[in-house]
């Protein structure tokens, strides 16, 4: 029988006494669905910075978290319904995560290691640029041709490799001596598997008609298409959420439908398009003025690469707070950087 939050808190507490003593708006098209490619296809893309200046990287991390419940709270025979809520720690300012706070300790019991892989962070990371190569028959194209990528943990280990590369001279979003990435598509354990995705040998420059897109639509900054930063209140109801999801309970739409709802969901009174938990931040795009108009967010993609724990915490290793990501991939992008500078 499955434990209730209840449960779980007092086992964790019998431990600590025996031992002590005492948190997207996709809507418009632009993001490139290369997880429906089929197997064996390949996609070539060609990644761009950010419009983003303060952005270091050429990507934004994005955590969200898989909140399960029983159903829908009033609605006979309802199916199982999964909320994302984002995870703040994509926010170094707003502190710990309250729900990771309560899992993390969980890695320490063998027993409830399953459950806590279950509401642990999943994490992905938002990329854009051109696709060079398409096997996808897309039903609509947006105008614009630079696409967002929402890149898996699987292939975002393979485009760090590029950078830790001591060959590597020039970065691969140089408009000049960039290099594409080919998307490989496989499959391995039931699960998709982009394992043998590379980075081309050849250094390439952006071409007449890549430049002028540019030039035209300007870059994405792609902080804009993070979730929405939570409020003080949408955290309490975030932590409730959660409890109630441990504890087993039906999803409560009266409750929590003004601030996260399953995708799908549609409470009475609004219409078929509302928006949904992942919904992306409205705001206007800064720096680089992007010219298109930008439709209603939807629900963010479901991408089937099954290889988004790279920081689960283990059982045999001390649980702490995490520390401060990509200190190495950015070492590595200044090293780059005074590479061009000496050879300028």
């Amino acid at each position: 029988m499955a434990l209730t939050l209840a449960q779980i808190r007092a086992k964790l507490q019998q431990q600590d006494t025996k031992s002590t003593g005492s948190n997207a708006a996709f809507g418009d098209g632009a993001t490139y669905a290369h997880w429906n490619i089929n197997e064996g296809d390949l996609a070539r893309l060609r990644y761009l910075p950010d419009a983003d200046p303060s952005n270091n990287f050429f990507w934004v991390e994005k955590a969200m978290i898989k909140l399960p419940f029983n159903g829908i709270k009033g609605q006979a025979d309802s199916k199982p319904v999964i909320v994302q809520v984002p995870c703040i720690e994509m926010w170094p300012d707003m502190g710990m995560c309250p729900i990771l706070s309560e899992v993390r300790p969980w890695f320490k019991d063998k027993s409830l290691e399953e459950l806590g892989r279950k509401y642990w962070k999943k994490k992905s990371y938002l990329f854009q640029g051109f696709v060079r190569e398409n096997p996808l028959k897309e039903e609509k194209v947006p105008e614009n041709p630079i696409r967002r990528f929402m890149i898996s943990p699987q292939i975002f280990t393979l485009v760090k490799a590029a950078l830790m590369d001591p060959e590597l001279e020039n970065l691969p979003t140089d408009y000049e001596n960039g290099l594409d990435f080919t998307v490989k598509k496989t499959s391995k354990g039931g699960y998709a598997d982009y394992s043998t995705s590379s980075w081309a040998r050849k250094e390439t420059a952006l071409t007449v008609d890549e430049i002028a897109a540019i030039e035209k639509y300007g870059l994405f900054n792609l902080a804009e298409f993070l979730p929405k930063r939570p409020s003080a209140e949408d955290l309490v109801i975030m932590k409730e959420m959660f409890e109630a999801s441990v504890d087993g309970q039906a999803y409560d739409g009266e409750k929590w439908g003004k601030f996260f709802k399953p995708a799908g969901y549609q409470a009475a009174g609004e219409g078929k398009d509302s928006d949904t938990t992942t919904v992306a931040n409205p705001t206007a795009p800064t720096g680089t003025i992007r010219k298109e108009s930008v439709a209603p967010a939807k629900p963010a993609p479901v991408i089937d690469d099954h290889d988004d724990e790279d920081d689960v915490p283990t059982a045999s290793e001390p649980v702490k707070a995490p520390a401060a990501s990509g200190s190495r991939a950015e070492d590595i992008l200044s090293m780059i950087r005074n590479r061009q500078k000496t050879s300028a």
